[in-house]
């Protein structure tokens, strides 16, 4: 049980902070539910999908195998099947209507994905991997998150460019995931501090990117408020 809170407390403390960064609006708590639950179920396909994809990179020197793991086997199908249920979820829904939406619900996805992922290693792995997972992997995932949906926020509203954002949700935390993933199946101790170097600047991009369109959210909204307050008869 111990473990199980271990594995568990990191993603609720995360889920916690982004649902309080909204700061008008807030999301229907069922709908965030769903986004959690709609990520832990992408366990299922994405162990399928690597299972095969892993036997194809089999037989590969190290360094190769190592990216093709990380990029390919972890980060692709992991960030993909997160992508659909983010997309199946809320592209279509009323409640996404602001940019800042996109961060909430695609951070709530990896989430879900995160919390038994976590749960896996924690229960196999003990303390010290439930301890550095929470300051590692599960904040890594929420950025991977944020990430997708920065971009998959700004696709829903910006029709023109909608395409290449929505291209932009999926590739970049691809890459992110990839690179954190290929970091460590290396095996090299020397990158330890590159590793180090790397989840902060995952932490940086991540706040960075929540305070953008955080910010953008909180003009439009005083921007609508004054619009009905103008519009109003005397």
């Amino acid at each position: 049980m111990n473990l199980l809170i271990l594995a568990l407390a990191p993603v609720v403390i995360v889920a916690a902070y982004i649902y309080f960064r909204d700061k008008y609006e807030k999301e229907p708590v069922r709908l965030l539910a769903f986004a959690l639950l709609a990520g832990a179920l992408t366990v299922i396909p994405i162990m399928l999908v690597e299972s095969v994809l892993s036997g194809l990179g089999a037989g590969l020197p190290h360094y190769p195998a190592a990216a093709w793991n990380a990029f390919v086997v972890a980060a692709f199908s992991e960030e993909t099947f997160k992508y659909i249920a983010l997309y199946l979820l809320i592209w279509k829904s009323p409640e996404f209507n602001e940019k800042f939406d996109g961060i909430i619900y695609a951070t709530y996805v990896s989430l879900g994905f995160a919390a038994v992922e976590n749960i896996l290693y924690v229960t196999g792995g003990g303390v010290g991997t439930g301890i550095s997972r929470a300051l590692t992997a599960v904040p890594a995932h929420a950025i991977f998150g944020i990430t997708m949906g920065f971009f998959f926020g700004l696709a829903r509203f910006y029709e023109k460019e909608s395409r290449a954002l929505k291209q932009k949700a999926l590739l970049f935390p691809i890459l992110l995931h990839g690179v954190y993933d290929f970091i460590l199946f290396t095996g090299l101790a020397w990158l330890t501090l590159v590793f180090v170097a790397f989840v902060v600047f995952l932490y940086i991009i991540g706040l960075k990117r929540m305070r953008e369109l955080s910010r953008i959210s909180i003009y439009n909204t005083d921007y609508q408020l004054l619009n009905e307050k103008l519009s109003k008869p005397e």
